[in-house]
C-alpha cells in the first residue's frame, strides 16, 4: 500500500478538495453532473488493463465499433462505454495502459479476471487476475497521489491529462465485480457449500474497498451485482456437473442460484453502506435481470441462440473451444493460422466469446439499467448523486 507520507498527503488533498467542493448532487431537481468516471471491476468493464500487462487481446476483438482491438474482450463496446457516454465522459483508459491515455475525465483500474477476494495462484495457472479488487483501490490511491503532484508540480500537457482535484469527490464511482468469486470457486473443484460459505467475507472485503474509496474522497457509487452466470458457456463447459441441471432455455440452475444469492448479499451490503455514509449516494443495479431477460427473450429481441458464442471455435457445444479463445491460433504446417473466428454478424448474438457479451447485448444491457428501472433506489444513472440514505 502507499506510505505513511502519500497518506497524509493525501489527507490534507481531500481535506482540500472538500472545502471547495461544490457538488451538484447537493442541489435539488436536474441532473447530476459527474466531471469523471473511476471504473474497478473485472472483464465486463476491463477497457485494455489486462492486455496492457499480461498481453493484448487479439483481432477481431473490437471489429464492430473499433475496427481494430483496444483492450476491450468484445466486438465493440462495453456498458462501461454506454455509461461514460451518456454522462458525457470519454471512454475510460486504463490504468495500466501508458501509451496514449488520457485520465482528465476519469480512469479504470478493472482488470479482466480480476475479483473481490485475492487469487492464491498465477494468471498462467488459474486464469484468474492477481489484480484483485484491494490492488484496484491501492491503484487509485496511487492514482491520486502521483496525478495531483504532476498536476500541480508540472503543468504544462499533463493539465490536460489528468483530473483536477475536485473530480475525485464530485465523479461517479462505478464496480461491476463478483463474477470471478464464483467461477474461481467452482473452477478450484469447491461444492457450492464451499461457494456460498465465502460470500460473507467477499461482502466484507468488499465493505472495505468502498470505505478506502470513501476516505479518498468518492461520493458517488453506482454498483453492478453479477450476471447469470449460468449461462456463459465457459462456466458451463468448465463444470459439466454444476452445469448439468438446466433450466428451459439451457442455463445451469445451480450457477445462477449461486449468482443470485451473491446479488442479494451486495445488494444488503449496499443498504448497510447507504446507513453508514449518509453523505454518499449507493445505488445497486440489478444487472442480473437485465441479462437474464436478454437471454431468455433472446429471439423474440432479435438475436439467434443466446448461448452460442460468436467469436470462437467450433470444435464443441455452444461453438466454444476452452483451448482454442476468440483470435486464438494453432500452429499448422509451421505456420499459425487462426481458428478462433468472428461469426458472420456478431450484431445478432449475444454471447461474444463464450465468456463475455457482444456489444449489441451489452447496449440492451445498458438500455435496461440507465433510467433507473432495476436499480436500488429506483434512480436513473443521471440521478445517482441523489441515491443518499433519507
Amino acid at each position: 500500500m502507499a506510505s505513511g507520507g502519500f497518506r497524509s498527503c493525501t489527507a490534507a488533498l481531500l481535506s482540500f478538495v472538500l472545502l471547495l467542493q461544490v457538488s451538484a448532487g447537493a442541489a435539488a431537481g436536474g441532473d447530476c453532473h459527474f466531471p469523471a468516471v473511476f471504473n474497478f471491476g473485472d472483464s465486463n468493464s476491463d477497457t485494455g488493463g489486462l492486455s496492457a500487462a499480461f498481453g493484448a487481446a487479439p483481432p477481431p476483438n473490437g471489429m464492430t465499433f473499433f475496427g481494430m482491438p483496444v483492450g476491450r474482450y468484445c466486438d465493440g463496446r462495453l456498458v462501461i462505454d454506454f455509461i461514460t457516454e451518456n454522462l458525457g465522459v470519454p471512454y475510460l483508459s486504463a490504468y495500466l495502459n501508458s501509451i496514449g491515455s488520457n485520465f482528465s475525465q476519469g480512469a479504470n483500474f478493472a482488470t479482466a479476471g480480476s475479483s473481490i477476494s485475492r487469487q492464491n495462484s498465477s494468471l498462467f495457472l488459474s486464469g484468474f487476475s492477481p489484480i484483485s479488487l484491494d490492488v484496484q483501490s491501492w491503484e487509485f490511491e496511487q492514482f491520486i497521489n502521483r496525478s495531483q503532484f504532476v498536476y500541480n508540480n508540472k503543468g504544462g500537457i499533463y493539465r490536460e491529462l489528468l483530473p483536477k482535484a475536485e473530480y475525485f469527490s464530485e465523479a461517479l464511482y462505478t464496480f461491476d465485480i463478483g463474477q470471478n468469486d464464483i467461477t474461481a470457486g467452482y473452477f478450484a473443484n469447491m461444492s457450492t457449500e464451499q461457494v456460498v460459505a465465502y460470500i460473507p467475507d467477499l461482502m466484507d472485503r468488499f465493505v472495505s474497498i468502498i470505505q478506502s474509496v470513501h476516505w479518498l474522497g468518492g461520493r458517488y457509487f453506482w454498483i453492478h451485482g453479477t450476471g447469470p452466470i449460468g449461462c456463459l458457456p465457459y462456466a458451463i463447459i468448465h463444470r459439466p456437473d454444476i452445469g448439468a441441471q438446466k433450466d428451459s432455455i439451457g442455463c445451469s440452475v445451480t450457477y445462477n442460484k449461486v449468482a443470485q444469492l451473491f446479488n442479494q448479499r451486495l445488494k444488503e451490503t449496499v443498504a448497510r453502506l447507504r446507513k453508514t455514509y449518509p453523505d454518499a449516494g449507493f445505488t445497486y443495479v440489478d444487472v442480473y435481470t437485465a441479462k437474464y431477460k436478454l437471454i431468455s427473450q433472446a429471439k423474440k429481441l432479435g438475436f439467434d441462440d443466446p448461448l452460442l458464442t460468436c467469436c470462437g471455435h467450433d470444435a464443441g457445444p455452444y461453438n466454444y473451444d476452452p483451448k482454442v479463445g476468440c483470435g486464438g491460433k494453432v500452429l499448422v504446417n509451421g505456420k499459425w493460422v487462426v481458428l478462433g473466428k468472428s461469426c458472420d454478424d456478431p450484431s445478432r448474438r449475444v454471447s461474444w466469446d463464450g465468456v463475455h457479451f457482444t456489444e449489441a447485448a451489452n447496449k440492451f444491457v445498458f438500455d435496461q439499467i440507465v433510467r433507473g428501472a432495476l436499480s436500488d433506489p429506483p434512480v436513473s444513472l443521471r440521478q445517482a448523486c441523489r441515491s443518499k440514505a433519507q
